[in-house]
C-alpha cells in the first residue's frame, strides 16, 4: 500500500486552486455514451475514480483521449458490450450508472452490485421502482443486476426519498425515452444541475420547475449530439482545504470554487468563529480565534452535505466546548472517529431521539443495523498525537491526513490509494500551503 509520513504541527497558509468536481465528472463521463458523436470534457481531475471510470467505458466500446492534463475526448461510435467487467465494476460504484447509456443504446445492462466506500448498504430500490415504470425488466442472479428494455418510455415518478446519483441516472435514463419524464422530488446537488447542463448541451430537453427545483422534467429525444462542457469544481475539496485551515490555525485563499455552492459548510465556521471572504470564484477561510463548539445535522443539498462531516469532525476537536454530529444520509458514515478517537480526540457516540427513524433518516430502514449510530459528540479542544494508521475509507483518509498535520510530531498513514480516489496530488498541494508530507508511491494495478 502506499503511504504518507506527515510532519505535522505547521499552519497552513497559501493558496490552493480547486479542481473539477469528482462526483461530476465519472458521471459526464459515462453520460457522454450517450452519443456517437464526439464530446469534450474540460476539467477533469486526475483521480482514480475517473480512471477506472474510463477503463469501464473503454471496455464498453468508447474511446478516450486526453486533451492536456485536465481535459478529456470521449466519443462511442458503437456500444461493444452490455456487461460491466466484474473486476472493475466491483471496484467502483460507478458500475449501475452505466444504466442510462446502456438501455438507451444497447437495450440491456449488466452490472455487479455496486462498490465504493465503506458507508453501509447503497440500495437501489428506489432507482429500480422508477425503471420498471419506464418499460425496463430487471432480474439479478447470485453475482449481478440484469436490465433490459424494448424500448425505453417517459414516466411520472416520485422518489420516496431524495437520492442524488438515482436522480442522475433517470436522468440519463430519460433523456433519450419515448415521451415525457416527471421525476419528482428529485435531489437539488449542485452536480445533478452540471449533468443538466451537460445533457442540454448535447440536446437534451431538460429544465427544473421554477417553483419547486424537486421537480425535473425531461422531454425525450430521438438521439444526442456532441458538446463541450466544463466541469463544475469539487465542492468537498474546497471544505477539505478549508478544514485544513482551520485544524491548523491557518489561512487559505480557495480558487476556482463559487462561494454559494459550499455556503452552508461557509455559514456554520463564521458562526463558529472563523473569518470567511467570499469573492466571485474564491473565498478566504482564516483561523482567528478559538472555534466555538457547534451542533450539526447532515443532509441532502441545501443541508450541511454528508461527504463533510468527516474532515469537519477533526475542526470540531479543535474547537471549545462540546459539539455534535448527526448523520441522516448513511447508516454507517464514522468510521473517521476511531481514527481520530487513537489520535487523542474525545467522543462519545449517541443515538438521536427521533420522532419517526423512517422520515428523519435518508436511508432505508433494512440499511441500518443495531451497532450503527448516528450521533456523535466531540469535546474539544483536544491534542492530538502522531499516530500510525491503515485507512480503508476516502473521507476518513482526508480526515486523517489534516489530523496528522494537526498534531505535533510524525505520522504514518497506510492506504492512501483510497485518498486518491477522489483528490489529485493532494499531498504536493498540502505541500505548498507548507505541511511537509512524504509520499511513498505503490504502483497502482488500475491503468488508463
Amino acid at each position: 500500500m502506499s503511504k504518507y509520513i506527515v510532519k505535522g504541527g505547521i499552519s497552513l497558509n497559501g493558496e490552493v486552486s480547486i479542481r473539477g468536481a469528482k462526483n461530476a465528472s465519472y458521471k459526464q463521463i459515462i453520460a457522454s455514451m450517450l452519443t456517437a458523436e464526439p464530446v469534450e470534457l474540460i476539467n477533469v481531475p486526475q483521480i482514480s475514480d475517473v480512471r477506472i471510470t474510463e477503463s469501464i467505458a473503454t471496455f464498453l466500446g468508447a474511446e478516450i483521449k486526453e486533451m492536456g492534463e485536465h481535459g478529456l475526448m470521449v466519443q462511442t461510435k458503437t456500444i461493444s458490450s452490455s456487461v460491466i467487467p466484474s473486476g472493475t465494476g466491483e471496484k467502483s460504484r460507478t458500475s449501475f450508472i452505466f444504466t442510462g447509456p446502456l438501455l438507451a443504446r444497447a437495450g440491456e445492462i449488466t452490472f455487479p452490485s455496486p462498490g465504493g466506500d465503506k458507508l453501509g448498504e447503497r440500495p437501489l430500490d428506489r432507482l429500480f421502482a422508477c425503471l420498471k415504470q419506464m418499460n425496463v425488466e430487471i432480474s439479478e442472479n447470485e453475482e449481478s443486476f440484469i436490465l433490459k428494455t424494448s424500448g425505453l418510455v417517459g414516466t411520472d415518478y416520485t422518489f420516496p426519498k431524495p437520492s442524488h446519483t438515482a436522480t442522475e441516472v433517470v436522468l440519463m435514463t430519460a433523456v433519450m425515452a419515448s415521451g415525457e419524464t416527471v421525476i419528482r422530488n428529485a435531489a437539488c446537488e449542485p452536480e445533478i444541475d452540471d449533468l443538466i447542463e451537460l445533457l442540454n448541451l448535447m440536446g437534451g430537453k431538460i429544465k427544473r420547475d421554477d417553483n419547486d427545483q424537486s421537480i425535473i422534467y425531461i422531454s425525450g429525444v430521438k438521439s444526442l449530439h456532441g458538446a463541450s462542457h466544463q466541469i463544475i469544481s469539487d465542492r468537498n475539496e474546497a471544505v477539505t482545504f478549508a478544514c485544513a485551515a482551520l485544524s491548523t490555525k491557518g489561512s487559505i485563499s480557495i480558487m476556482r470554487i463559487k462561494p454559494k455552492i459550499i455556503g452552508t459548510f461557509l455559514k456554520t465556521i463564521e458562526a463558529m468563529g472563523a473569518k470567511t471572504n467570499w469573492g466571485k470564484d474564491e473565498v478566504l477561510v482564516s483561523w482567528v480565534e478559538p472555534l466555538k463548539a457547534i451542533d450539526v445535522v447532515t443532509g441532502p443539498e441545501p443541508g450541511f452535505m454528508t461527504d463533510w462531516q468527516a474532515v469537519f469532525s477533526l475542526v470540531l476537536t479543535q474547537s471549545v466546548g462540546v459539539s455534535s454530529v448527526i448523520e441522516r444520509v448513511f447508516p454507517s458514515r464514522f468510521q473517521h472517529i476511531k481514527l481520530l478517537n487513537q489520535m487523542g480526540a474525545k467522543t462519545k457516540f449517541f443515538q438521536p431521539e427521533v420522532a419517526d427513524p423512517t422520515t428523519y433518516y435518508q436511508f432505508n430502514p433494512e440499511s441500518d443495523k443495531p451497532e450503527y449510530f448516528h450521533g456523535v459528540k466531540i469535546y474539544g479542544p483536544s491534542k492530538l498525537l502522531p499516530t500510525n494508521s491503515t485507512i480503508a475509507d476516502l473521507r476518513a483518509g482526508a480526515t486523517t491526513t489534516l489530523a496528522a498535520l494537526t498534531a505535533e510530531g510524525t505520522s504514518e498513514i497506510e492506504g492512501v490509494e483510497f485518498i486518491e480516489r477522489g483528490y489529485e496530488k493532494l499531498a504536493e498541494r498540502l505541500d505548498s500551503l507548507g505541511a511537509k508530507i512524504e509520499y511513498i508511491k505503490v504502483q497502482s494495478k488500475v491503468s488508463k
